[in-house]
């Protein structure tokens, strides 16, 4: 397996100083990304449900010389994503890397305590706190990075869909939850300029990885033969997965780079429903008011 830090091209970069949060840490992807910015050299805030895989990445980073520690928080709870953010604040004088990462595909149709589609709120509206929360937290020049998918492609936002349930269908739900992490990352990049913020904020692909922990989430059946999948040696891995999030995280050449798109380490097109920016700008003021809280950056309205 060759290490993300590797793949990205940026095993020579020194994080030293730089205090980084990758939500969704405790395994997959998150977890190689927050690994692979420790060994560079990076603070790292692990973040995640399992108390003992997230335990387990600290002592994997402290190995390696990082300093760490593990935030616990249900990114379906709102009062969870704003205690996430409060910890941070706490811990770190100023944070320089926010990897929204944490996410899923979730079989079962339900709504959140906020009347929410279950996928939505997980996979946008707590990453779209959590950033709205850390803002004040956030280093100048930080970097703010999404996982996103692919598999925003085809995919149509409807506004109104997002508080039920009805004949829903799970990869429909994911496919309208990334094409939203595209349109968030788009919509913020504008306003972070407008607020004269040196802050870039971008979003990507990682690839359809078996090993992801993606799986999880699918029917039985699928869901065991696509691990069985991930154990062929040709076959992508959650380092493979990681090595965008940590070329976005490190890499010098896209340090003034914001509201873009990548896969593979390269700028891509997105979809162009991602690519519209009044539905962006019409999705980042709905999720304020789902949440109940002020639109970050209105100064930009």
């Amino acid at each position: 397996m060759t290490r993300p830090e590797h793949q990205a091209g940026v095993a020579d970069v020194d994080c030293s100083g730089l205090t980084a949060l990758v939500t969704g840490s405790t395994s997959g992807i998150g977890r190689e990304t927050a690994l692979a910015l420790g060994r560079l050299g990076a603070d790292v805030i692990v973040h995640g449900r399992d108390r003992a895989g997230g335990r387990a990445v600290v002592a994997e980073l402290e190995a390696a010389g990082a300093t760490a520690t593990f935030e616990p928080a249900d990114f379906a709870a709102v009062s969870a994503v704003e205690s996430l953010a409060a910890a941070v604040d706490d811990w770190a004088d100023d944070l320089d890397l926010l990897i929204n990462n944490a996410g899923g595909l979730f079989g079962e149709g339900r709504l959140t305590a906020i009347g929410v589609e279950y996928t939505f709120h997980v996979n946008h509206l707590a990453p779209y706190l959590l950033t709205a929360e850390l803002l004040p937290t956030l280093a100048d020049d930080a970097r703010i990075i999404t996982t996103a998918s692919a598999a925003h492609r085809g995919a149509s936002l409807d506004l109104g869909a997002v508080e039920s349930v009805a004949d829903y269908s799970s990869f429909n739900a994911y496919q309208r939850s990334k094409l939203a992490n595209i349109q968030f990352t788009v919509e913020l990049a504008r306003r972070l300029e407008q607020a004269d913020r040196t802050i870039t904020a971008n979003a990507f692909h990682p690839g359809a990885i078996p090993g992801s922990g993606f799986t999880r989430f699918l029917p039985g059946p699928v869901s065991a033969v696509a691990d069985l999948v991930g154990r062929l040696p040709f076959v992508p891995t959650p380092a493979d997965g990681a090595a965008t999030a940590v070329y976005l995280a490190a890499s010098p050449r896209v340090e003034a780079v914001s509201g873009r798109y990548f896969a593979d380490c390269e700028p891509t097109q997105p979809a162009a429903a991602a690519r519209d920016r009044t539905a962006a700008r019409q999705l980042f003021v709905r999720s304020a008011e789902l949440l109940g809280i002020p639109v970050p950056l209105s100064a930009a309205d």
